[in-house]
């Protein structure tokens, strides 16, 4: 049995997430990048930046502790409608988990989590944007009622061309 909490970061906790958020972000993304990730993650995952993002009240942010121990984030915007879909969205913007997470139903415990908050604050979908190239994250996503319903690019110099395809995927909760 798992033991997998979820809580919401707190500002006091900005170190502590700034820390998570990099190792999870490196652990999975350096192959992304001409520089193995370092200007994005020092541009997302600095402490000003999240101090920002976390003062935010548009935004909410969850660690993932296992067995006591941070081992990624959840950042969802609960008010954020997918452009160009009818109804009241939610998004789950970024779930990042460490490797000693990956593998272990950690990623599906936060996303029952988020749907179910999306569910009780009575939203009509929620979705989330993948990378086209991520087709494992894709395949989770799908497993989990998601489906592709947009496609767009990402604008970043720094990225290799062949991984700026993003997908946008949504989930009707009614």
């Amino acid at each position: 049995m798992m033991n997998l909490k979820i809580e919401k970061i707190s500002i006091s906790e900005v170190e502590k997430f700034s820390d998570i958020a990099t190792r999870a972000y490196f652990d999975h993304y350096r192959h992304l990048w001409y520089d193995e990730g370092e200007w994005y993650a020092h541009k997302c995952f600095n402490i000003n930046q999240l101090s920002e993002e976390l003062s935010n009240t548009k935004n909410q942010f969850f660690f993932a502790i296992l067995d006591e121990n941070p081992v990624g984030f959840l950042k969802l915007r609960p008010e954020n409608q997918l452009t160009g879909q009818e109804g009241n969205g939610f998004e789950i913007e970024r779930i990042y988990l460490t490797k000693e997470a990956t593998g272990r139903g950690v990623g599906r415990k936060i996303m029952e989590f988020a749907i179910e908050m999306a569910i009780r604050q009575n939203k009509d979908y929620v979705w989330l944007k993948a990378m086209d190239s991520s087709q494992n994250a894709i395949r989770f996503y799908e497993s989990l009622g998601f489906e592709i319903c947009g496609t767009s690019l990402l604008d970043f110099e720094q990225m290799k061309t062949k991984y700026l395809g993003m997908v946008a995927m949504r989930r009707d909760l009614h």
